[in-house]
């Protein structure tokens, strides 16, 4: 059963244009000419229930605009959209109690008081039970381990410390459906894992829809099976992520420190050198030959430290692009 589905959603801003000068403010004062931005340019798609979709892009390419849309904070220009039989922008209060929308560069929960206070408030606006809300404040804490930040204000919390506060806020009432826009922002690595561990946990117990808008690559390998890629508001990937992958993201790129000198015909043997300096360099190499190529590389060359990257998601979304490929 489809828990969301979209036709032809299209969502257009207008900015207004003044060029320099002196004779075009005053012009602009009479005569206020705007131009038309298309943040989401006719979009379709529809989500099972239960299903854990990554929603990605570069930045200005209409996954947040969407996001927002679908949650009823934003009316479309032209389009349908339903979640959970509902349509968002009605904004009708028994919908609004089967979402959450987690935003992670926006702080939900109130500065200055303790996270508790956020919680009881939560537990009001949405008109919890007292039983449900003990057993899901309980699970929660215990999930997120956040037992010890309870009483102590938002403001005095570590970034990672706020954003599993903010995701237990958002889950007391148990939504249906999850909108994650770029949770794990701004978070080490330790943070990051456990929010991946701990959505991965909650879709698989409450089969809950989850959407989420990631530039971290390792989000979305850990936790989406499927992939849209969404560039200037137009959907031009919808599929499977391993797919996505093996066809747009075929290399790894190798960054190497030397404890010495290293010349770079000796380095050009192991791949594509796209940075070299005497003492550091960075190698784009196979995907499928990444084992092979550094355990050569320890092997054969002075390394005092080596690290590897994926393609970012707008790498891939631009190598799309450049070449003109069909996927």
């Amino acid at each position: 059963m489809a828990a969301i589905h979209v036709q032809n959603l299209k969502k257009i801003f207008y900015k207004s244009v003044r060029p320099a000068g002196v004779w075009s403010a005053v012009k602009h004062l009479f005569h206020d000419e705007k131009v038309a931005i298309p943040a989401v340019d006719d979009i379709s798609f529809t989500i099972a229930e239960g299903e854990f979709v990554g929603f990605v892009g570069p930045n200005g390419a209409g996954k947040t605009t969407t996001l927002k849309m679908l949650s009823g904070i934003l009316y479309p220009t032209e389009g349908k959209a339903s979640v959970l039989g509902f349509t968002p922008w009605e904004r009708r209060p028994e919908f609004q109690k089967k979402f959450s929308l987690v935003m992670g560069q926006k702080n939900q929960m109130w500065w200055d008081l303790p996270v508790i206070e956020s919680f009881l408030f939560n537990k009001a606006v949405y008109e919890i039970p007292d039983h449900i809300y003990d057993e899901q404040k309980n699970k929660l804490v215990e999930l997120l381990d956040i037992e010890n930040l309870l009483d102590a204000p938002v403001r005095k919390l570590s970034l990672g410390e706020r954003m599993k506060c903010e995701l237990a806020t958002a889950l007391l009432h148990k939504p249906a459906v999850l909108f994650l826009d770029e949770p794990t922002i701004g978070l080490d690595v330790i943070s990051q894992k456990n929010i991946r561990d701990f959505l991965r946990e909650y879709n698989r117990a409450e089969k809950a829809t989850i959407i989420l808008t990631s530039h971290y690559m390792e989000d979305i390998r850990r936790l989406c099976d499927r992939v849209m890629i969404i560039d200037h508001g137009r959907l031009i990937y919808d599929g499977d992520y391993q797919k996505l992958v093996s066809q747009y993201a075929d290399t790894k790129t190798i960054e190497m420190i030397f404890n010495e000198n290293v010349e770079r015909r000796k380095i050009e043997e192991f791949g594509a050198v796209t940075d070299f300096r005497e003492t550091s360099c960075k190698l784009t190499v196979p995907r499928d030959r990444i084992a092979e190529i550094t355990s050569r590389l320890l092997k054969e060359l002075p390394i005092d430290d080596i690290s590897i990257h994926e393609e970012s998601m707008e790498e891939i979304v631009s190598e799309i692009f450049e070449n003109n490929r069909n996927v």
